[in-house]
């Protein structure tokens, strides 16, 4: 179960990536797309990490509410994110096209 282990250091990584690029980005349409980005990668985050707590913690009560919880949670921010992102696609294409064109 290892993979679970990589899989949330890299989604993990990738939160991290994607906040650093908004923090430096300048244009307000690509901010929020890297927003929608990073909110994709923390939902992912959380949602392996209340996975890898139904295999790898004593099953007690509370630990399996709190993993579904964790999981429910985080799928619910990653689609979120997935629908955020889907809808400043176009308009980030068309303010970087604007930018390059002057």
């Amino acid at each position: 179960m290892s993979f679970l282990v990589a899989l949330i250091v890299i989604f993990f990584a990738f939160y991290l990536f994607y906040k650093t690029k908004y923090f430096r980005s300048k244009r307000p349409v690509e901010k929020k797309w890297l927003s929608a980005k990073s909110n994709i990668a923390l939902g992912l985050f959380v949602a392996f990490f209340g996975i890898n707590h139904l295999f790898f913690v004593s099953q007690t009560t509370v630990t399996v509410i709190v993993a579904v919880i964790f999981i429910v949670y985080g799928t619910v921010f990653a689609w979120i994110g997935y629908k955020k992102y889907k809808h400043y696609l176009p308009f980030a294409v068309s303010e970087a096209e604007s930018i390059k064109a002057n």
